[in-house]
This record gives structure tokens, C-alpha cells and sequence, in this order.
């Protein structure tokens, strides 16, 4: 198999590769070691932060965090740690964590034939479900950190993509 292809950022259209870090759902902060190539349990949170969505990252990207692009991957069931995704982008939540930028690209599976084919843009997604996203992100520092987090609004996918080039860019020229 070639893992160039499979971790390839980011391909013409408007889809990306993605990788799950943790299944919606959880409580467990999983992360990805860049350095050892591995996914690493940084932490369990209180059950009442686990994740409304899978929550994952665009290889080959770097966000004004430090971090990976973040990537809200919405299914109707939870996908496991490490999974790569073909995913269709349909909008960013614009999000400040601690001064700065962590933005968090919205996306469904390029071809769920459940229910995914049928969300074209954050228009289409359960109003409920983008109310919990920024609830979750709005308070999940609560205990740890109250106040550090801002999520600042919910962008189309043109906004998404502008946001995937910058972090793009970002990570070729920190090589």
C-alpha cells in the first residue's frame, strides 16, 4: 500500500484524506505523536466533554496552533482511532484556544450512502448537532482552563478550503 497516497493533504475538489484521532463519542484525548508516528492517549476527560463528532486531522498541515488542521468528521457512528477517511469538506468552525487559531474543518465521508451524500454544506447538518459542536468547544476547558476557549462562528466550505491551503503552506515552509 502506498502511504504517500493514503496521507496525501489534500487533492483537487473538495475532498481530503483525514485521520481519526477520537471516536465520537469518547472521553479519551487521543492524539497524534508526529515525531514517533504514533497515536498517543494524552488524557481521559470527564464523560460530559466526550467528543459530539469524530475528531481527527489532515496530514501534511499545519495550523497557527502548532498542530495539525483539526477535522470534525460527522457520522452516524463512531469511526476507530487511526482510520483514514476520503472525506467531502463542508464548512470550518472558526475556534480560538488560548490566543490562538485552532480551526476545525467540518466533513462527512466522501461516500456514505446512509446518510452523508445527502449533507452538501453545514446548511444540511442537524442544527442540534452544530449547537452541541460549539457547546462542547465552548466549555470543554471548563475545569481545567475556564475561559480560554472562543468559538468565534461557523464558515461555508470556500472558507474551509482557504483554511486547508494556509495550512498547507504553513507546513511546507516549516520544514
Amino acid at each position: 500500500m502506498d502511504y504517500n497516497v493514503i496521507f496525501k493533504p489534500y487533492s483537487e475538489g473538495k475532498t481530503i484524506n483525514t485521520v481519526v484521532e477520537i471516536p465520537m463519542g469518547s472521553s479519551h484525548k487521543i492524539e497524534y505523536d508526529r515525531r514517533n508516528k504514533v497515536m498517543v492517549l494524552d488524557r481521559v476527560e470527564p464523560r460530559i466533554f466526550a467528543k459530539p463528532t469524530n475528531y481527527g486531522f489532515i496530514p501534511g498541515t499545519l495550523d497557527d496552533d502548532g498542530d495539525e488542521l483539526d477535522t470534525l468528521i460527522i457520522t452516524e457512528e463512531p469511526l476507530p482511532t487511526g482510520v483514514v477517511v476520503s472525506a467531502k469538506v463542508i464548512g470550518v468552525m472558526e475556534f480560538e484556544d488560548g490566543g490562538e487559531m485552532d480551526h476545525k474543518v467540518i466533513c462527512v465521508p466522501s461516500d456514505d450512502r446512509n446518510s452523508g451524500n445527502a449533507i452538501q454544506s453545514l446548511d444540511d447538518v442537524n442544527k442540534r448537532l452544530i449547537q452541541q459542536i460549539e457547546h462542547h468547544f465552548t466549555h470543554y476547558k471548563d475545569l481545567k482552563k475556564p475561559g480560554t476557549t472562543d468559538v468565534q462562528g461557523f464558515s461555508d466550505s470556500v472558507r474551509a478550503h482557504e483554511v486547508i491551503a494556509e495550512c498547507i503552506e504553513r507546513w511546507s515552509n516549516d520544514k
